[in-house]
């Protein structure tokens, strides 16, 4: 008899929101586009380790705390490092992901002692497209930050968005480059357009996903976590079987940064129906 196919569960908190001044067409958190979004500031730690241990008992492993802007600064690097601490000494058994902007080694190896034990920069695009959807900072910071990641020893996670109006080509390259790259693991989101943002569309359909998500399984390999993230909902609604059976080991629960996603309890009950069981720790992976 086969062993069910385990799903990895992630989820993420907004712990700075909507303060970010670069340009990045494809973001609700850039002040330039006024999208209708809740904006705040540093969030209480003691609110970040109550909803943490939530999404531990909703079945996360990953826990991603993200902050609106370039990268990190003094400050961020020191609120991430302690909300991080609280959370280690209050919840075990969370992989603690920062999801920070560019960033250097310094700051990196900072968050790393402090308990951080991932970190997330997503190149977006390729980096021939990136100059259609970002002017105030480069591709390349972005590829730098992934290569500071990997030498600071922290475990990078690293991945896209699809459907922004690129081409197939600019697909191929951004699945290369994050290959290049080594991650551990990979987020693909698809793009959710919003009515403030100058990208009003998105040019994916279903079985163009699906491909994507084949071919960045067939790029990074079996043993890597491939996650479905942002636009899940849009895209695979009442076809979530398929997402896995293309190579998805993993998926985000809970809401996004600035969408709301799907109750946590209904994707158990999904995966279950699906004959899926939840990952019970990184280690199964």
């Amino acid at each position: 008899m086969s062993v069910p196919k385990q799903i990895f569960l992630c989820a993420i908190n907004n712990i700075l929101s909507g303060t970010c001044k670069e340009d990045c067409k494809f973001c609700t958190q850039s002040v330039r586009y006024h999208a209708d979004i809740e904006r705040y500031s540093y969030k209480k730690i003691s609110q970040i380790v109550e909803e943490a241990r939530q999404a531990k008992a909703n079945g996360a492993l990953g826990y991603c705390l993200v902050t609106a802007g370039k990268g990190l600064d003094d400050k961020k690097v020191d609120f991430v490092a302690r909300a991080a601490q609280a959370i280690k000494t209050e919840i075990e058994g969370l992989n603690l992901i920062g999801c920070n902007g560019t960033a250097t080694k310094e700051q990196l190896s900072y968050l790393k002692e402090h308990g951080i034990d991932s970190y997330n920069h997503n190149l977006e695009t390729s980096e021939r497209y990136y100059p259609e959807i970002c002017l105030t900072h480069t591709w390349q910071e972005r590829y730098e930050t992934c290569e500071n990641v990997k030498a600071s020893g922290l475990t990078l996670c690293s991945g896209g968005i699809f459907g922004m109006g690129e081409t197939e080509q600019d697909r191929e390259e951004l699945l290369r480059a994050i290959a290049s790259l080594k991650p551990e693991s990979t987020p693909l989101n698809f793009y959710h357009p919003n009515p403030a943002l100058p990208i009003k569309t998105r040019n994916i359909a279903l079985d163009e996903a699906l491909n994507i998500i084949q071919k960045a399984h067939a790029l990074l390999g079996e043993k890597h976590l491939l996650m479905v993230a942002g636009g899940r909902e849009l895209l695979f609604s009442g076809e979530e079987e398929k997402m896995f059976e293309a190579g998805a080991n993993a998926i985000v629960i809970g809401n996004y940064l600035t969408t709301s996603g799907i109750a946590p309890g209904k994707d158990r009950k999904m995966l279950e129906n699906l004959g899926y069981e939840v990952a019970k720790s990184c280690d199964s992976h």
